[in-house]
């Protein structure tokens, strides 16, 4: 990966890589998950909750990994093992795999798939009776017979197991091969020698051996899993208008008949009611919108917005903000760490940080809530219906009462009482003939560098 950032955090659609075979366990049926790592790597922060860790004390192959985690298995019955870099693997995957391994009463089921070009992956060998008789790794070529290169089913290195039978095989397994490796595929001849039975899975979605070994990769399976997540939305009765144009994390909730314009990325942990329109080019991240919301052309992170408001074009909310029902948040509004109240208006040109606006005010352009002084963070509370002029400054701390008002261009540094009008007022100056003077001035200007140039 060229990466300072371990192989399987790299996110895929929002959701770290290895954290998807682990959700897909657990939607299977998985009673416990364990995910092997390295002794240098601390996956836990992104795993899942409950998901265990086992070390794998050196990297001698897939075989190896799994008899780092020898005490799991003793403890189960049937164990599944998964790649940590396969991320499009899927829960009714997983439930097809053991379904053909209990109807087999198999030790062993391998899942496979076939591709026109299997390259390096190993391949299945099969017997005169169809039965899976080995895999035969094939990173070096030039070592495998014709024969089996010509083969097109692959193992996605995916398996079911009987416990018991696996780890009699593992205390079998050799790394007599050219990597030095133990690898987990040759415990499938171990098992035949004892009598067992060996099966395979063909599965129905070619993805399922989509693996990251370093960027093109990575790109290859989130565009891969991005139209799966479309495809589950829309199915769901959410409309894409154009889903190439269109990025949805992982775990993005979005309710019936909203609609999703060109453009739009939501993230993270982001909930979206029934009837919203988003975008086009709006940005979500982690945010939680009611139903009946429209915010075309803004950014909204970390931040509540409830039934029936409407967002932007342009507006930037950030952490913290929360905007009660029916609520206008404008043109280039930009809202931080606030709470705007039910049907409250703040139509455009306006920043509000720090601050709480009470139910069916309006505030007016320009206005900004100065809540910093350099040092220290300080809030401003605008009162019920109270009524904010355009260019308004409201130094924190400071209250606007209910029913209120400030007067156009105010400095409000002084509480304003309900139902009062707050004013900061210079007297004006109009200075006569200013434009001939103005005018005189320039000429001479001209004049004289007019005068340097000829000189």
């Amino acid at each position: 990966m060229r990466s300072s950032l371990p192989k399987p955090l790299h996110p895929v659609c929002g959701r770290p890589m290895v954290a998807w075979p682990v959700a897909a366990a657990r939607e299977a049926g998985a009673s416990r998950v364990a995910v092997i790592v390295s002794p240098d790597r601390d996956l836990s922060a992104a795993l899942p909750d409950g998901t265990e860790t086992v070390v794998q004390p050196e990297a001698d192959g897939t075989g190896g990994a799994v008899r780092a985690a020898a005490g799991l298995v003793r403890d189960a019955e049937t164990v599944v093992v998964v790649p940590g870099d396969h991320p499009l693997i899927s829960a009714p995957l997983l439930k097809g795999l053991l379904d053909t391994h209990r109807d087999a009463g198999a030790a062993a089921t391998v899942m496979t798939v076939e591709l026109d070009d299997p390259a390096s992956y190993g391949r299945v060998v099969r017997n005169g009776a169809g039965e899976v008789e080995r895999i035969v790794e094939t990173k070096h070529p030039e070592n495998v017979a014709p024969e089996v290169l010509a083969t097109k089913e692959i193992s996605t290195s995916t398996f079911a197991f009987d416990a018991e039978a696996l780890m009699a095989a593992l205390e079998r397994l050799s790394s007599d091969n050219e990597a030095g490796e133990y690898y987990l595929g040759d415990v499938l001849p171990l098992m035949r020698a004892d009598g067992a039975t060996v099966a395979a899975y063909a599965a129905p979605d070619p993805d399922a051996n989509l693996g990251v070994n370093h960027r093109g990769d990575l790109a290859l399976v989130t565009e891969h899993a991005r139209d799966k997540i479309l495809q589950r939305h829309m199915l769901a009765g959410v409309t894409v208008i154009d889903p190439a144009a269109t990025w949805i994390d992982a775990d993005v909730e979005i309710g019936q008949d909203t609609t999703i314009e060109p453009g739009s990325v939501l993230r993270g942990a982001t909930r979206v009611g029934e009837g919203c329109t988003v975008g086009p080019h709006t940005t979500l991240i982690d945010t939680t919108l009611g139903s009946g919301v429209t915010v075309p052309h803004s950014y909204l992170s970390e931040c509540d917005v409830a039934d029936d408001c409407t967002i932007g074009p342009f507006a930037y909310l950030r952490p913290g903000a929360a905007i009660a029902a029916g609520a206008k948040v404008g043109t280039f509004v930009e809202v931080k760490n606030s709470s705007v109240g039910e049907g409250t208006k703040v139509p455009h040109l306006t920043y509000l940080g720090d601050a709480d606006v009470g139910p069916g005010a309006n505030v007016g352009a320009g206005t900004i809530t100065a809540n910093y002084d350099g040092f220290t963070k300080s809030r401003t509370k605008i009162g019920q219906r109270a009524r904010i002029g355009i260019h308004s400054s409201l130094v924190a701390p400071v209250s606007v009462g209910d029913d209120a008002y400030t007067g156009a261009g105010a400095v409000i540094r002084e509480d304003v009482p309900p139902g009062a009008l707050g004013v900061t007022k210079g007297e004006q100056q109009n200075i006569e003939g200013y434009a001939d003077r103005k005018a005189e001035q320039v000429n001479q200007e001209s004049e004289e560098d007019q005068t340097g140039e000829d000189s």
